[in-house]
């Protein structure tokens, strides 16, 4: 999709640099937005930024773990400075990061991570853009809850789960108070989206849990890549300019909540 639905807006992926954030970022260049990476690898922001600036577009990168709120602001500061503000967070770092699923395997720091990364890691990164919204009078945080933290899901452990269900507090919470600002902030909450991380997890499930996944889907299938990307930029456009505090569920009807 080629449009102007970003024009003159910058974006701030976390996560940005690879699987669902890169997919995020191509998009929102293509839409014609600025955007600014912070990922943990440096290799892939440098690869990700040069593609985007040889099509045509605006990108930076800075280097972060997310658990900093120190190395947070100061690189979302650094990157404010080089696109000219800051408009809109995606909030995609996070995920069950590689440690078990089950609680007899799950060490202390395998908790640590977890819940550091998605829970901190998002505050941390919506505190440091606040500022910079309020100067423009206006943004959209789109944060990553998940299906994880909305249901008893079978792939993912109970430090993602506890993480994921969270992140709908942080962002109601958030929504009512930057609200007066005109900064928006959503949650959305995907469904299994196979990205390399957890398509090896999910292959790693014993036939009968990979069979009651695909089951317990309407729909029938897996979805596309895109299929998550598309409602990310509508909750981070001004095409959902009235809607706060909520979350959108993107699960092909796995979760029909009430």
């Amino acid at each position: 999709m080629t449009t102007t639905r970003f024009a003159g807006k910058s974006v701030i992926i976390t996560g940005g640099a690879g699987g669902l954030g890169a997919a995020i970022a191509t998009s929102v260049v293509a839409q014609g937005g600025k955007v600014g990476i912070l990922d943990t690898n440096q290799t892939a922001i440098t690869s990700l930024v040069s593609t985007l600036k040889a099509q045509g577009g605006s990108a930076d990168g800075r280097v972060v773990d997310v658990r900093d709120g120190t190395a947070v602001t100061t690189a979302i500061d650094e990157l404010a400075q080089s696109l000219g503000g800051i408009h809109i967070l995606i909030a995609a770092a996070g995920g069950s990061l590689g440690t078990p699923r089950d609680m007899d395997e799950i060490s202390d720091a395998d908790l640590d991570l977890v819940i550091d990364v998605n829970v901190k890691g998002t505050y941390y990164c919506a505190r440091a853009v606040v500022p910079h919204m309020k100067k423009n009078k206006g943004g959209s945080i789109v944060t990553f809850s998940s299906i994880g933290g909305r249901s008893a899901s079978p792939v993912t452990g109970i430090p993602y789960a506890a993480s994921k269900a969270a992140i709908l507090g942080l962002t109601r919470r958030l929504a009512k108070e930057v609200g007066e600002f005109g900064i928006r902030v959503n949650a959305i909450a995907p469904g299994l989206f196979l990205t390399d991380r957890l398509a090896g997890m999910f292959d790693a499930m014993s036939a009968a849990d990979r069979k009651e996944v695909l089951d317990g889907i309407p729909l029938g299938r897996m979805p596309d890549l895109r299929e998550c990307v598309d409602p990310v930029l509508f909750l981070a456009s001004d095409e959902s300019s009235y809607i706060t505090g909520t979350v959108l569920d993107v699960n092909g009807g796995r979760l029909m909540p009430n």
